[in-house]
């Protein structure tokens, strides 16, 4: 027969174990909140450049990894719209594709 005894530390480290990943949480938000649009701006950045990448060589630059970007041009086509507008551009940039 077990006693209840043997059950109230797990509880109690569980709780511990909860309270301290809510702690963590917190203060992992508090630390990062005065840096979340930088990080927001540079990650809007990056995937500017991949965009440009993937669809270089249809807007008539040379891109050596075409061939390894080619399947990536239809998962991002939905977003398409949007980064060609941050960009600048009107209308898009492609001659047989019209997002607008």
């Amino acid at each position: 027969m077990r006693d209840d005894s043997d059950k109230e530390p797990s509880s109690k480290r569980d709780t511990l174990r909860a309270w301290l990943g809510q702690a963590r949480f917190f203060t992992e938000e508090v630390y990062s909140a005065r840096y979340r649009g930088a990080i927001a701006r540079a990650r809007r950045d990056e995937d500017d450049l991949f965009m440009l990448l993937v669809f270089s060589e249809m807007m008539g630059m040379p891109n050596p990894a075409a061939y390894y970007t080619l399947e990536l041009q239809p998962l991002l086509l939905e977003r398409f719209h949007d980064w060609h507008t941050r960009m600048g551009m009107e209308h898009s940039p492609l001659d047989h594709f019209r997002c607008c």
